[in-house]
């Protein structure tokens, strides 16, 4: 999959809009005290462990396919609005294209029917057995298969390379380990917000993470932090290597 995110064109719009037809799932779900920062915005993790929540309720309810899983490979978050403490949310979520091997799906957050964040991920089948991509299964299709519109989409990674040296050390924490013993997605964001925090970021307008491998409880992690025009990027690494990224647009 090394080489293989989605790149949007003028033709096909990077967040394609919720369907009137087919699967979608909704949750209800209502910012708390843990889930904010100090000036009450949410913060990144809670909103990823929102999204998590929503695609198992997805998952949870469908035919289940227990020869396969399925990794993140990509996901963007784009805000209108940063939903903020005791916020009374809704999220939706659906198959929204497929590729050889990998689907994306898509997910808005709403405030009193209004979409104020926007999320595509994409999401690599693997075989549970060898850990290998394997194609989509007909069991797919006939369950997502209507919002994916037959909208094909890519899974290349776009986030560059390490630009600077100096590293720092993100000691894990037993919390940010997850049933399948690897660190969950979501917990990679509280670095990220570690960073908004130092910098004294009052608005996020988009950002981005990149999972090239996992990382396990008994790894070392260093992170490299470099500006960027109007925000940061942050990768995370072991032994040298790039196990993800994290790419930040921030606002006034």
């Amino acid at each position: 999959m090394e080489g293989a995110g989605y790149v949007p064109s003028m033709v096909d719009d990077e967040f394609p809009p919720r369907p009137a037809r087919g699967r979608v799932v909704s949750i209800s779900q209502r910012v708390g005290l843990s889930h904010t920062r100090r000036d009450a915005k949410l913060r990144l993790d809670a909103l990823a462990g929102y999204l998590q929540d929503v695609a198992d309720e997805d998952a949870a309810t469908a035919p289940e396919d227990p020869a396969t899983v399925w990794l993140l490979r990509r996901l963007v978050l784009s805000f209108e609005h940063v939903p903020r403490f005791r916020d009374q949310l809704a999220l939706h979520t659906w198959a929204s294209g497929t590729g050889a091997r990998w689907a994306e799906r898509r997910a808005d957050v709403t405030r009193d029917g209004v979409t104020v964040v926007k999320t595509a991920g994409v999401w690599v089948h693997v075989e549970r057995a060898s850990g290998r991509p394997t194609p989509l299964p007909p069991s797919f299709y006939a369950t997502w298969g209507e919002t994916s519109q037959g909208r094909t989409v890519r899974a290349r990674l776009m986030h560059g390379p390490p630009s600077v040296d100096v590293t720092e050390p993100w000691p894990l924490r037993a919390t940010d380990i997850d049933i399948i013993g690897h660190v969950n997605n979501a917990a990679y964001w509280a670095a990220v917000e570690e960073h908004i925090a130092r910098r004294g970021v009052t608005s996020v307008v988009r950002a981005e993470i990149e999972f090239r491998a996992g990382i396990d409880p008994s790894d070392s992690v260093e992170l490299a932090v470099a500006d960027r025009d109007e925000g940061f990027i942050l990768w995370f690494l072991v032994d040298g290597e790039v196990r993800a990224s994290a790419l930040v647009a921030c606002g006034p």
